[in-house]
């Protein structure tokens, strides 16, 4: 038996969970939670892997649940989906959207919504584990199915493997994830390599002296300051980085002053830096540093900036000889044309930090979410970058094939390991 006649026995029973599939994912939307606050959402997975006979961990690293069926002899796969939610408030009008709303690390309070379909990932990782779990027949060895909290923050994964996490799992022999995209939905994308960037946030304290608006001249003005660094950071990417590189460095939080006619006496820049490579990165913290300090000096200013590096997600390099499997798979299971290369992607994400710290190949992919006939209009007129993207508060995939194309490319590619000879 091939791999994928082994993918199409287990998924032979698809249809059947549909109902009970498209609920599971409702429910999650409408009850979404912040990072680290998924006690809900986990607790409903730790009851579903039970009930389908799973050996279940939870709380592992906090809020996540990990789920393992041993099959006889044979290879083990671990499959992964986080499960956290954004401080985003939702305006779909989708009659299952959220209204949710959480207190925050900071004490806030805040509306929270799936708004980057980490609710689709849990509903078909959950889809593809029952199926393995009533098609035993079909395939051999050992599944690992991973829902991770706080992707959104970037250490979920850390916290999981410090949490104890290889001492309660075999070994696996591959790690495997999905995201869910602005792509036509039905689709899927593997891509060798390098597939999503690393990322940091820095945040950047600027000291001046403070006056009344009246007084400028007893003042160190950090808002003058704060502009001269962010129109400065704007040449690093366009005149330090060699051409044909990737790089992105993005200024999304300029805070200073509370009154029009008070100068403060400090400011506060909140940066987001994308690369694809160490040496960039390296090349781009060291520019802001370097511009941050200057800046500072050039305006008087009493001490040195501070500067926090924070959120900081590795680099998603997809192993070549697992991404060559899955794709081989896919090709073979899906139809003709709905296995495309999405391309690099400059989201990022903390995945990879598992199968890193296990010590193990891995390889992530892209599953379309968006209306294949919308998809299609906007790509006609040139308008596919005004379709709502992940963390859009309009961002809500279509139901179907969203979710049954996202299980099956779960159970295809555990198959291309797990798959009865």
């Amino acid at each position: 038996m091939t791999s994928t006649a082994s993918a199409r026995r287990i998924l032979s029973g698809q249809d059947a969970l549909r109902d009970w599939q498209e609920a599971l994912y409702k429910d999650f939307h409408v009850h979404p939670e912040l990072s680290h606050q998924e006690e809900r959402t986990s607790g409903i997975v730790a009851e579903q892997l039970t009930g389908l006979g799973y050996e279940v961990h939870s709380k592992v690293g906090g809020t996540g649940v990990v789920g393992v069926l041993a099959n006889g002899d044979g290879p083990t796969a671990l499959l992964r989906a986080d499960m956290d939610a954004l401080p985003v408030k939702e305006a779909t009008g989708l009659d299952y959207a959220s209204t949710a709303v959480a207190i925050d690390d900071a004490g806030n309070q805040t509306p929270v919504m799936h708004a980057c379909g980490h609710d689709v990932h849990v509903s078909t990782l959950l889809g593809a584990a029952r199926l393995f779990a009533e098609q035993r027949d079909a395939w051999a060895g050992t599944l690992i199915a991973l829902f991770q909290p706080a992707e959104e923050l970037g250490d979920g994964a850390k916290t999981m493997v410090d949490g104890g996490l290889a001492g309660l799992i075999p070994t696996p022999d591959v790690a495997l994830a999905q995201h869910v995209l602005v792509h036509p939905a039905g689709t899927v994308g593997p891509h060798p390599g390098p597939f999503l960037s690393m990322a940091d946030s820095v945040r950047i304290t600027l000291y001046g002296r403070g006056s009344h608006g009246s007084m400028p001249h007893l003042s160190i003005d950090p808002a003058v300051l704060a502009s001269m660094v962010v129109v400065r950071l704007q040449g690093v990417v366009a005149r330090e980085v060699q051409p044909g590189e990737f790089a992105v460095l993005t200024v999304g939080r300029i805070a200073v002053g509370a009154k029009s006619n008070i100068i403060d006496d400090h400011a506060v820049l909140e940066l987001n830096i994308r690369t694809y490579s160490q040496p960039i990165r390296d090349q781009l913290l060291a520019a802001i540093e370097r511009i941050a300090k200057a800046e500072s000096a050039a305006s008087g200013s009493p001490k040195e900036p501070e500067i926090e590096i924070y959120n900081s997600y590795p680099l998603t390099d997809n192993d070549a000889d697992a991404t060559a499997r899955i794709t081989a798979a896919f090709e073979d299971f899906f139809p003709a044309g709905t296995v495309q290369d999405f391309g690099r992607q400059t989201a990022s994400e903390d995945f990879s930090d598992v199968p890193t710290a296990l010590g193990v190949p891995y390889t992530y992919w892209g599953v379309g979410g968006t209306d294949a006939a919308v998809y299609a209009a906007a790509e006609a007129d040139g308008t596919v970058s005004s379709l709502p993207a992940n963390h859009s508060p309009m961002f809500a995939p279509v139901l179907q094939p969203t979710l049954s194309s996202g299980t099956a490319a779960l159970v295809v590619a555990a198959s291309a390991w797990l798959g009865r000879a």
